[in-house]
């Protein structure tokens, strides 16, 4: 029957990598390997006997880039997977997006510069005297490069995150140049969104922690739902972390005086789950919940042992009895991102 125009430009916004310099693409087996392992998760293989579905699991190997399937027509394969089941486009689309921005972090952790004396030699001052003077330049390298990947890490996750969470149940996420949610409910100057699902808007968090973000930051987070009410929103707020603390019960008063909805922990994912129906659930379950539920299951009450060191053209991070090595390639640069979402956040996923 062939493939509709939305879902070839679906494919075509899943393989593209972005403008970034360190952007991926992907190529046919990487995406055929994307399918077969949708095929996997949906419980189909018995549709597909012609395909070999001995593939590693998606997180279980380190070298992410080695996930591929070679020797299939990816364009057919797609256009039998979503007869088999019409909603496999979006799966595709939220799993690929996933994919694309570990293969960018990898190559973030690749290519992130080490720190000059010039950025970190003042802050030396704070310590001077702690260490020796060649000790404390080596701390202060190390802890520099350290922040400056977690950075890069918050601002990854945030493109990523919020946006297969709003894919997953229909929705779109907007940047606030061009979000329907406007402050005070008219004008010009628009609010982020992460997800607007018909006449709803959702706020997705991760935790409200009680160690809240500037006052004025925080003002602005109690006055998003107000200004969703104005603009003819219904506002929802979805925390996946239910620990109750004052703030997150402050942010709660706060959507249910404007009217709005809240979800917060079992429930919230009880709701995403409804929202994206059986299929969608089945990402949101593997790809989001089980992971995130498996971090928190194992957080330490003491910290391993963190060795660093450089070995030729490797960083080794020995964390407990395990290590990760990462081979550096220096003639990448990093390009600074910004920190919100995109201006074209809306036209980048699934057409609702």
């Amino acid at each position: 029957m062939g493939l509709t125009t939305n879902q070839r430009s679906l494919i075509t916004k899943a393989r593209t990598g972005g403008g970034s310099d360190l952007g991926v693409t992907l190529d046919d087996t990487v995406c055929c390997y994307l399918l077969a392992t949708i095929v996997k998760d949906l419980g189909l293989k018995d549709q597909f006997p012609d395909i070999p579905l001995e593939i590693p699991p998606f997180f279980e190997i380190k070298e992410i880039k080695n996930l591929r399937l070679p020797g299939i027509d990816f364009y057919k394969f797609f256009e039998r997977l979503v007869s088999a089941r019409s909603d496999a486009d979006t799966y595709f689309f939220c799993l690929a997006t996933l994919h694309k921005a570990r293969l960018k972090y990898e190559r973030i952790l690749q290519s992130q510069a080490i720190p000059t004396i010039d950025q970190v030699g003042p802050r030396g001052l704070l310590q001077y005297g702690a260490l020796s003077p060649a000790a404390l330049v080596g701390f202060l390298f190390w802890r520099k490069w350290m922040f400056d990947i977690d950075n890069r890490a918050g601002q990854e996750t945030g493109y990523v995150f919020e946006p297969i969470i709003a894919y997953a149940i229909g929705g779109v996420p907007y940047s606030a140049a061009k979000s329907p949610v406007k402050r005070g409910g008219q004008g010009s100057k628009g609010r982020q969104v992460d997800c607007v699902v018909d006449d709803k808007a959702y706020e997705l968090k991760i935790r409200v922690t009680i160690a809240a973000s500037g006052q004025g930051r925080w003002g602005e987070e109690l006055e998003f739902p107000k200004d969703c009410l104005a603009s003819g929103f219904t506002p929802v707020l979805v925390v996946l972390d239910p620990t109750p603390n004052i703030k997150l019960e402050e942010l709660r008063r706060a959507f249910v005086t404007a009217g709005g909805e809240t979800y917060i922990g079992e429930q919230a994912w009880k709701h995403l789950s409804d929202a994206a129906g059986p299929t969608m659930a089945t990402f949101l379950e593997l790809y989001v919940h089980l992971p995130l539920q498996t971090l928190v299951s194992e957080t330490p009450e003491k910290l391993p042992e963190l060795r660093l060191r450089i070995d030729e053209n490797k960083i080794i991070m020995e964390i407990g009895s395990e290590y990760l090595a990462i081979q550096r390639n220096l003639s990448e640069t990093i390009i600074a991102e910004q920190e919100e979402l995109p201006e074209d956040i809306d036209e980048s996923g699934p057409v609702p």
